[in-house]
Formats: structure tokens, C-alpha cells, sequence
């Protein structure tokens, strides 16, 4: 009678410890798929932002491009200046009017350098 007593003891206590390893599996794929969720989110979060850096690194080397494509531009432009302002006879005459009068009127410093270049 007590082995049966025993017996039955054992396996309630079988089937509750059966029944609480089910419920701590379920809980364990539960944490596991929330953490999983969330390293997808973390994931998506990494991407967005690598595309991000990439859009922004483009569009500076796009505008670097074009700020080096108008300095040529305009040291061309100052070459010709210069260029024919040289093989006008005038040429003191001009340079002093334009030099007088971009002191006069406070002109920018692009200017100066311009006529400091002629």
C-alpha cells in the first residue's frame, strides 16, 4: 500500500514537473522570440541608418565635385580676364579705376583677389 501511496506520489509529481517544464519552454520560446524582435528592429534600425550615412557621404562628395568644378570654372574665366585685360593697351588704366573703385565701394574680398591676380 505504501509503494502504491509512493507510486501515485511520483507520478503527480511527474506530471507537474512535466506540466511546469512545458510552461518554462513556453516562456523560454516567448523571451526568444522577443528578443528576436527586437534584434530584427535593431537590425532594420542599423540598416537605415548605413543607408543614411551613405546618402549624406554621396551628397558631400557630390557637392565637393561641384565646388571643385566652379573654382576651375572661375579660374578660367579669371585667366581670360586676365588674358585680355593684358593685351588691352589700356590695361594700368583699367586696373587702377577697378582697384579704386572696389576700395570705394568696399567690395568683397573675391575682388581684391581678382584684381590682385590681373
Amino acid at each position: 500500500m505504501v509503494l502504491k501511496e509512493e507510486l501515485a506520489a511520483c507520478s503527480r509529481s511527474k506530471r507537474n514537473l512535466s506540466q511546469h517544464l512545458c510552461e518554462t519552454a513556453t516562456n523560454i520560446l516567448a523571451i526568444v522570440s522577443k528578443y528576436q524582435e527586437e534584434l530584427n528592429l535593431a537590425t532594420a534600425y542599423e540598416h537605415k541608418v548605413a543607408d543614411e550615412y551613405a546618402q549624406v557621404y554621396a551628397e558631400k562628395e557630390a557637392r565637393g565635385r561641384v565646388i571643385d568644378t566652379l573654382h576651375q570654372e572661375a579660374t578660367m574665366w579669371m585667366d581670360r580676364f586676365a588674358l585680355a585685360l593684358n593685351e588691352s593697351q589700356e590695361l594700368p588704366r583699367l586696373l587702377a579705376k577697378a582697384k579704386a573703385m572696389a576700395d570705394t565701394y568696399s567690395a568683397p574680398e573675391e575682388i581684391h583677389g581678382l584684381l590682385g591676380y590681373c
